[in-house]
């Protein structure tokens, strides 16, 4: 058996510039911090000459039979595990147990925190020792290329990494540059900022192909608004490094204002008044996390204001979620001797 972790991520300024379509042409930048919430891989191997993969998430289940002339198609539900199993040339003799600490399309970059965490997993089976980069770039490889998804490659770096970071994104390469935060600061971060669920979940992906379509287009406004989001990236990083962690729900505000124009139902009535009632309680500023349309509400509330800010979210049936940062990234946590056949070459794009 062998047990694998990855982390979702919170987002502070840059979302949308770390999309092809974006960084390509202009280089993108984010900063993100991973938080102690968790997607875990069990992987155990069968004497039965089958594959089979069980989601508790999505509450269904996968079996392949050891066919040579099988094909493992990578759609529905279970799309990304089959996916990367489908890379690591897995066909047979492997269970697989996927379960999650969120739910799925929240807005916490859980899917792409998937791949990560099943890369981490099969590799080490099959004895190699892939770097965070590596593990990253894989992952992006296979949900980018291998399957076609309209997203940026954040998550699979804030997964993969952990931590605090500032990642910047061309063409040619992505750079992975931690804040340099005191305790003191990292701290009061932490305790200024939200999460709630709004209890509706969303797929990213129409609201992303909008985006891309924009990005290609360079549609005036979308492009204005992505290239002023990777700018507050400075200020997020400036306002952190010198200790003024206050100044970030002003950031946070303009950030969210200027990310409802990457494409239509980035927001709705009900998180634009959700938000509002927020900030008439105490919170200085926040976003959806993610590419939006529902999933958790960020706030960044100063602690005098939160307990009148969360009766207030929670009486609309909003859910407060407690979290911490974390800074350990993707990880294996237990391996009680599995091995697969290894194949160092499939550590490449």
């Amino acid at each position: 058996m062998l047990i694998a972790r990855a982390p979702v991520r919170i987002s502070f300024a840059g979302g949308g510039t770390d999309l092809p379509a974006y960084y390509e042409q202009f280089g993108g930048c984010v900063i993100n911090a991973s938080i102690d919430k968790y997607f875990y891989v069990i992987l155990q191997s069968s004497p039965d000459p089958t594959l089979q993969i069980t989601s508790s998430d999505f509450q269904t289940f996968f079996r392949q039979d050891a066919d040579p002339e099988a094909s493992l198609f990578w759609e529905g539900a279970l799309a990304l595990p089959r996916a990367v199993l489908h890379h690591f040339g897995v066909t047979r003799g492997v269970s697989m147990f996927l379960a999650s600490e969120i739910p799925p399309g929240t807005g916490l970059g859980s899917s792409s925190t998937v791949t990560v965490a099943i890369v981490k997993a099969i590799s080490t089976a099959k004895g190699l020792k892939p770097t965070p980069y590596q593990i990253a770039e894989l992952a992006s490889y296979i949900e980018i290329q291998k399957m076609g998804m309209p997203i940026g490659k954040q998550d699979q770096y804030a997964a993969a990494f952990g931590g605090l970071n500032r990642i910047e994104f061309t063409r040619e390469d992505t750079r992975v540059l931690p804040l340099k935060l005191t305790v003191k600061t990292r701290a009061a971060l932490e305790q200024n900022v939200m999460l709630f669920f709004t209890g509706s979940t969303r797929a990213a992906s129409d609201i992303l192909i909008q985006q891309k379509k924009a990005s290609e287009n360079q549609d005036p406004n979308v492009m204005n608004a992505l290239h002023a989001v990777k700018e507050l990236t400075t200020a997020v990083q400036a306002a952190l490094e010198r200790g003024d962690v206050a100044a970030l729900g002003d950031i946070l505000h303009e950030s969210w204002e200027r990310k409802k124009k990457f494409a239509k139902n980035v927001s709705n009535a009900r998180i634009d008044e959700l938000y509002a009632l927020a900030r008439r309680l105490g919170a200085r500023g926040g976003k959806i996390a993610g590419a939006g349309g529902g999933g958790f509400l960020m706030l960044f509330c100063a602690p005098e204001y939160q307990d009148a800010v969360t009766r207030g979210l929670e009486q609309t049936g909003l859910k407060r979620m407690a979290f911490h940062f974390e800074a350990g990234g993707a990880k294996v946590l237990m391996n009680a001797g599995l091995r697969l056949e290894s194949n160092p070459i499939l550590l490449e794009k």
